[in-house]
C-alpha cells in the first residue's frame, strides 16, 4: 500500500516543505537570476521584432509588386532584381529569427552554427545578386570588391562542409 495515492500526497508535500526551508539566495544569486530573466526577456523582444520586421517586409514586398503589374515595370530587370534583393534581405530577417529562437530554446550549438552559415551564404547571394560595378569608383575597386565576395562564399562554402561532414562532436 505505499504506492496509494495518500502516500504520495504526504511525499509531495514533504517536497515542498523541503524547498520552502531552503536556505536563502545570496545578494548575487538574486543578481544573476535578474540578469538572466532580462536577458530572456529582450531575447524574447528581438525574436517578436524580427517577426514583426517580417512581416512588413513581407507586405512590402507585395505591395511593390502589385503596383508594379499595371504600369509595366514588373518587365524590367532592374526592379526584378529589386524585388529579389527585398526577398532575400526577408530570408535574412527569417535565419535571424530562427537563430535568436535557436538561443532562446537553448538548441544545440550544431544547430545554431547552421543557422548562422545558412545566414551568411543568404547574405551573400544577396550581395552577389545586387553587385554593380558601376557602384565602384575604379575598375580595380570593384575587383577587389568581386574577390572579397568570392572568398567570403568560398569560406562559408567550406564551413558549411565541414559543418554537414562532422559528425555529432559539434553539437558538445
Amino acid at each position: 500500500m505505499d504506492d496509494s495515492p495518500a502516500s504520495d500526497r504526504s511525499t509531495d508535500s514533504l517536497t515542498i516543505d523541503e524547498a520552502d526551508n531552503s536556505p536563502p539566495q545570496s545578494r548575487s544569486d538574486r543578481v544573476s537570476d535578474a540578469t538572466s530573466r532580462f536577458v530572456h526577456g529582450v531575447e524574447l523582444a528581438a525574436a517578436a521584432l524580427f517577426a514583426l520586421l517580417f512581416g512588413i517586409g513581407v507586405v512590402d514586398l507585395a505591395l511593390q509588386i502589385a503596383e508594379s503589374v499595371p504600369t509595366g515595370e514588373i518587365t524590367d530587370p532592374n526592379v526584378v532584381i529589386g524585388f529579389i534583393e527585398t526577398g532575400l534581405l526577408l530570408l535574412i530577417i527569417v535565419e535571424v529569427y530562427q537563430t535568436v529562437v535557436a538561443y532562446i530554446e537553448q538548441s544545440d550549438t550544431r544547430r545554431i552554427v547552421r543557422l548562422v552559415i545558412y545566414t551568411g551564404v543568404i547574405a551573400m547571394v544577396r550581395k552577389v545578386i545586387i553587385f554593380r560595378t558601376s557602384e565602384y569608383a575604379t575598375t580595380q575597386d570593384a575587383l577587389f570588391a568581386a574577390v572579397a565576395y568570392g572568398i567570403v562564399i568560398l569560406g562559408l562554402v567550406a564551413l558549411l562542409y565541414v559543418e554537414r561532414s562532422v559528425g555529432p562532436s559539434l553539437t558538445d
